[in-house]
C-alpha cells in the first residue's frame, strides 16, 4: 500500500505457490490503491479511527498470493544526484538493510499469515535476500509518485532478465513535495514475467515521512527511508499482488501498525527504527502494542 504522509507489491521458488494470484497485466501497472494510514491526520480518512467495539479488526486472507519461498531484492536508485556523496551513502545504508533483513525476528512479524487457512498451510518466509546489484540510474526522476507506470517501465528497462520472486523498490531522489504518501508497493509484469516493485520519494528534511529517530545514529533522510522500507518490505510479503492478507477496510499488516514504534529493531549489528507490524493473534490475546481500542502490533527486536 501507499505509505502515506508520513505518511503511506534468482533463486527458486519453493513449497506452495508463492506468486499464486494471477497477473492481469502485461507491461502494465496492476496495483495497490489503498493508501496506508499518514501520521498527519489521515487515520480516521482511512477506517483508523472508528474501530469495532467488540472484535479486533483481524486480517483475513483473501485467495490470493503470498510469498512462501525466498525473495530476491535488487534496489533501483533513480535520479541525477544518486552518484553523489550524500547519494552514495544513502544508497550504502539502504543495501545494507536488504542484506541484512533476511531472517530476522523483525521479518518473523510477518510469519503468522499462511498461503490458505488450514494447520497445513504455508507460511510467509523470512527468506529475504539481497541480489548483490544496486542499479543506478542518473537520469531525471519523474517528479510524481502518483502513477505506477513509469516505475514499473523503469524496473522493466533496468532489469535485463526480471524474476518472479524478485522485489525491486525504486528509490527517487525526488522530494515529496505534496503527495500525501512517503511510499508505496505495486505488481505488473515485465515481458511475461510477474514482478513486484515498490516507490519511496526523497524523505530528507521531509518532517511528514519521519520516524523521529534520534537513537541509531542515521541521519533523518536515510532513518525515514529505513521506516518505510521495512513498511513496504512486510506489505509486499503478506500481500504482493493484492489478493493476500488484509482488514475489511483493506489495510494491510503494516497500515495497521503504520506511525507506531516500540524500541528499535536490530539487523546485522544495525539499529533501525521501524515500525511494528500487525499480528491476528496478538489482537486477540491483548498482547501487542499500539493505540486505539485494540494493541495488535508486534515488533520483534
Amino acid at each position: 500500500m501507499k505509505l502515506v504522509l508520513s505518511a503511506v507489491a534468482v533463486a527458486t521458488l519453493c513449497a506452495a505457490p508463492v506468486w499464486a494470484q494471477s497477473d492481469k497485466s502485461k507491461n502494465t501497472e496492476t496495483h495497490d490503491t489503498r493508501p496506508e494510514p499518514p501520521m498527519l491526520g489521515k487515520h480516521l480518512a482511512k477506517g483508523q479511527g472508528a474501530r469495532p467495539t467488540k472484535t479486533p479488526p483481524q486480517l483475513t486472507y483473501h485467495g490470493g498470493a503470498i510469498v512462501t519461498g525466498q525473495t530476491v531484492v535488487t534496489p533501483i536508485f533513480w535520479g541525477t544526484s544518486w552518484n553523489s556523496p550524500a547519494g552514495q551513502t544513502k544508497k550504502t545504508a539502504l543495501t545494507q538493510f536488504y542484506s541484512t533483513v533476511g531472517g530476522t525476528p523483525y521479518l518473523a512479524t510477518n510469519t503468522e499469515y499462511t498461503f490458505g487457512t488450514t494447520p497445513a498451510a504455508a507460511h510467509v518466509s523470512t527468506d529475504v535476500h539481497y541480489s548483490g546489484v544496486a542499479i543506478t540510474d542518473t537520469t531525471a526522476a519523474p517528479k510524481s509518485g502518483s502513477q505506477t507506470t513509469p516505475f514499473l517501465n523503469e524496473v522493466c528497462a533496468k532489469i535485463s532478465s526480471p524474476i518472479s520472486n524478485g522485489y525491486y523498490p525504486v528509490y527517487v531522489d525526488t522530494p515529496r513535495g505534496g503527495a500525501g504518501f512517503c511510499a508505496w508497493h505495486s505488481w505488473g509484469t515485465c515481458g511475461g514475467t510477474s514482478v513486484q516493485f515498490a516507490f519511496f520519494f526523497n524523505l530528507d528534511g521531509d518532517p511528514g515521512c519521519d520516524p523521529g529517530d534520534t537513537t541509531t545514529g542515521h541521519s533523518q533522510g536515510v532513518a525515514a527511508l529505513g521506516n518505510v522500507t521495512g513498511h513496504e518490505l512486510s506489505e509486499m510479503l503478506t500481500d504482493p499482488r493484492g489478493a493476500g492478507w488484509f482488514d475489511n477496510t483493506g489495510a494491510e499488516n503494516s497500515d495497521k501498525c503504520a506511525w507506531t514504534w516500540n524500541g528499535t529493531v536490530d539487523l546485522g549489528g544495525a539499529s533501525w527504527k521501524i515500525q511494528g507490524n500487525w499480528s491476528n493473534a496478538a489482537a486477540t490475546a491483548n498482547t501487542g502494542y499500539g493505540t486505539g481500542t485494540f494493541i495488535g502490533c508486534i515488533q520483534t527486536k
